[in-house]
C-alpha cells in the first residue's frame, strides 16, 4: 500500500515535469531574412549594390545570429547596423551595430533586450550598410520572418 505522502510527492513531480516540458516548448528558432538594395534606403540611393541577410533568432535566449552577403557597393562598408524600431521606408536609430570585419560575408551575433526582441519579431528592424560615398547608408533591407 502506498502512503498518501508518497502519492502527493509523485503527483507534484508529475505536475512539475509537465510544466517544465510546456515551458521548453515555447522556445523557438525563428528564421528571418532581408534583401538589401539602394531603393530601400530613405531617401533612396542609386547603386549597383545589393545583398541578402539570413538570420536566426532564438526566442528563449534572445540571441540573433546573422550572415550577410553583398556585392556591387561603391566601396568597402565603413559601417553596418540593425536599426529600429521602424517600418519599411522610415528611419530609426542604431539598435545593434555590426562589429568586426565587414567583408562579405559578414557573420555575427548579438543578444537582444526584451524590447529589441519584440521589435524584431514585429518586423520593425532593418539592416543597412554604409560606405564612404553613402554615409547615410548605401543598401538597406527590412528584416522579416522567412517563408
Amino acid at each position: 500500500m502506498t502512503s498518501p505522502t508518497f502519492t502527493m510527492k509523485l503527483a507534484g513531480l508529475a505536475v512539475s515535469a509537465l510544466l517544465l516540458s510546456g515551458t521548453a516548448s515555447l522556445a523557438e528558432m525563428v528564421k528571418m531574412a532581408a534583401t538589401l538594395d539602394g531603393a530601400q534606403q530613405s531617401p533612396p540611393v542609386a547603386t549597383d549594390g545589393k545583398g541578402t541577410a539570413q538570420l536566426t533568432f532564438d526566442t528563449e535566449t534572445k540571441k540573433l545570429d546573422w550572415t550577410i552577403e553583398y556585392s556591387g557597393l561603391s566601396g568597402a562598408p565603413a559601417a553596418g547596423h540593425f536599426h529600429g524600431p521602424a517600418d519599411a521606408g522610415a528611419n530609426a536609430g542604431v539598435a545593434v551595430p555590426l562589429e568586426g570585419n565587414l567583408a562579405s560575408p559578414i557573420k555575427g551575433s548579438a543578444t537582444l533586450t526584451d524590447a529589441q526582441a519584440a521589435d524584431l519579431m514585429a518586423g520593425k528592424y532593418y539592416l543597412n550598410l554604409h560606405t564612404a560615398a553613402n554615409k547615410g547608408g548605401e543598401i538597406r533591407g527590412q528584416v522579416t520572418k522567412a517563408m
